[in-house]
């Protein structure tokens, strides 16, 4: 599991596969100086429930990955994870064989 590092000392786990392809849709948004929420599903086994962050060039951010390797990128998937972000709920983390089924888009 990889963590993404908001703020100071605040810590989010995904798995590496997931951090990689949202790392590149955060750094693509803050290139262009765009804030944004950035949103997600708690699974049941870690409380449930759902987390927003509001992501801005500001606020220190940071990837660390369990893996040596970077994944092959999906760019279906890096590009569904754009798209939300252009809504007023901001970007929705969503797991890629929802994207390869014909999710959200």
């Amino acid at each position: 599991m990889g963590k993404l590092i908001y703020g100071v000392g605040r810590e989010y786990e995904f798995d590496d596969r997931t951090l990689s392809h949202v790392k590149i849709a955060l750094v693509t948004k803050l290139r262009r100086h765009e804030s944004f929420l950035l949103n997600w599903e708690i699974p049941v086994e870690q409380g449930g429930g759902r987390m927003s962050l509001w992501i801005s060039r500001e606020i220190p951010l940071a990837f660390v990955f369990n893996g040596s390797r970077p994944p092959a990128l999906n760019e279906h998937w890096m590009e569904a994870l754009l798209q939300t972000s252009q809504r007023t709920g901001g970007m929705v983390i969503m797991r890629e064989d929802e994207v390869e089924g014909g999710g959200p888009v």
